[in-house]
């Protein structure tokens, strides 16, 4: 695009400098992560909750249902953003999408556990369709050339922490507060519903600004990138029906107390399901992908990268269920005469995130300028290792906890500090390095591989955190030790091998 083009876009109705759309798409994913964030922190709480009106699953089972959850919100980003390319446009995605996840929270509000996976069921296909779209929106808004695109994302990335910092503490509190307002004809007092039902709230909040400044995105997202078959639509409408069915299947199934499964078996089931899938389509594409041996090479790293990936996220995802856990029962919260809830935990990586970011942008490019910028296997390294840092932290906390005592939060907050650093040394390079790597013809294939990636460290996250028994604390230290091993072990082979995965990389 001639600088030209790039004049008259600036010239253009600006927000902050920036094209306007982005403050619709801002706050849109702002109030989404709020709801997003606010629910997760509650979600394991209140699973394994047997007093204050909670699910009484055992942790096994409920780090199981987290973890197929959380890895759930990545593997439907596939088929999400297939819909807006083919059939809806991006615009359309997101505000379906939307509507989802307000009815999914506002169904988890409904004081009973009966509906509460079929709540679980929206959020999921409402994030599927909004949360691939809205960022690809974000990148329509500026012309190629734009030297204003970068800025733009990382303003919208602070939305994103900025939503879920607000979601944690909100709903966090509304569930969890221990506080109670008498009105006379009737009480209101902080339970787990009203945390869910806050998390539907927010995401109204965020549908409302989007109805209202939609039209400042202009054509962005409008229209499907590609023109779908009347058999693609009918197809689609065909799916449309089946999900509505499996909706109102748990719905009413749970009415009747015949939902029964075994979580921990399907995550089983599901991790060998997912590397599988990975293995055999990397085997396609070397078998059948006509590669050049430049290509072959870089797709050689990217599978190296996918598992790295997986292996990063089934340790940091502890944060939602097994530090969650630990948080809550054995961290000492009271402080002044006030209780700090369990889910304000979560506020610390999103927290960190805003503070830490720009200074690992200005490190990154201060490094370049003197042409010591790390590779992206290095920095991928970097992550594991500071990630197992971490969890070395935590051995220290788990045998006090052994030995009877409860701990400061101290303790969680060096560990989730430790862990946001080894995220932005990881999870920012690598979406950039796929798209760098990836042959011109894979490419959207190839970010697909990455979130399947995510999504396996998502589920042996849920595997790993149903190991931490809570009547047998003795064994906490070792199971801590091991996440330390894996993660450091990981990332020290991945930097002795860092020159030949460098050389496979072609200069990308």
């Amino acid at each position: 695009m001639t600088a030209d083009a790039v004049a008259v876009a600036e010239r253009l109705p600006q927000w902050v400098g920036h094209p306007r759309g982005l403050r619709t798409l801002f706050f849109t994913e702002m109030w989404e992560r709020f709801s997003y964030y606010g629910m997760r922190a509650l979600l394991i709480l209140f699973m394994v909750d047997q007093i204050e009106g909670g699910l009484a699953f055992s942790d096994q089972t409920a780090t199981a249902i987290y973890g197929l959850y959380t890895a759930a919100v990545y593997l439907v980003a596939l088929p999400g953003g297939w819909v807006a390319d083919r059939l809806w446009g991006g615009q359309r995605a997101v505000w379906v999408g939307g509507i989802l996840i307000m009815c999914g929270h506002f169904v988890l509000a409904i004081p009973s556990g009966t509906s509460f996976f079929a709540g679980l069921l929206l959020v999921i296909a409402g994030t599927g369709l909004l949360k691939p779209n809205i960022s690809a929106i974000v990148g329509e808004l500026y012309v190629p050339g734009d030297p204003r695109r970068d800025a733009g994302f990382s303003l919208y990335y602070m939305g994103i922490n900025l939503g879920a910092v607000l979601g944690a503490t909100a709903c966090g509190w509304l569930a969890e507060g221990n506080w109670r307002i008498d009105l006379g004809l009737f009480v209101i007092e902080s339970n787990w519903h009203l945390g869910f039902g806050a998390a539907g709230v927010g995401m109204l909040l965020g549908l409302l600004q989007f109805r209202v400044w939609r039209g400042d995105l202009g054509r962005a997202g409008g229209a499907p990138g590609n023109a779908a078959s009347a058999r693609t639509h009918a197809t689609a409408r065909g799916v449309a029906v089946v999900l509505l069915a499996l909706v109102a299947a748990l719905f009413f199934s749970g009415l009747s107390g015949v939902v029964t499964f075994d979580a921990p078996r399907i995550a089983q089931w599901t991790t060998a399901t997912i590397v599988i899938g990975t293995v055999l389509y990397f085997s396609y594409v070397f078998a059948a992908g006509r590669l050049t041996p430049d290509e072959r090479n870089r797709t050689i790293l990217i599978v190296v990268l996918v598992f790295a990936c997986a292996m990063f996220w089934a340790g940091f995802e502890q944060a939602g269920s097994s530090l969650n856990l630990f948080a809550e029962r054995y961290t000492i919260r009271e402080f002044g005469g006030f209780e700090i809830p369990a889910s304000w935990f979560q506020n610390l990586n999103p927290a960190f995130i805003i503070l830490l970011a720009p200074l690992y942008s200005i490190l990154w490019l201060k490094l370049a300028r003197r042409h010591l910028d790390p590779s992206a296997p290095a920095k991928f390294a970097l992550g594991l290792i500071i990630l197992g840092v971490g969890f070395a932290i935590m051995i220290g906390a788990a045998t006090l906890v052994a030995s009877g005592q409860q701990v400061l939060p101290t303790w969680l907050i060096f560990t989730y500090l430790l862990h946001t650093m080894g995220e932005l040394a990881l999870s920012p390079v690598g979406l950039s390095a796929i798209t760098k790597l990836a042959p011109r013809r894979f490419t959207g294939q190839m970010m697909g591989m990455w979130f399947m990636g995510t999504a396996l460290g998502n589920v042996i996250a849920g595997l790993i955190a149903g190991q931490f028994d809570a009547n047998a604390l003795n064994d906490m230290p070792g199971l801590y030790l091991q996440i330390v091993l894996t993660s450091v072990g990981a990332g020290v082979l991945l930097l002795l091998f860092v020159k030949p995965l460098k050389r496979l990389s072609g200069g990308a």
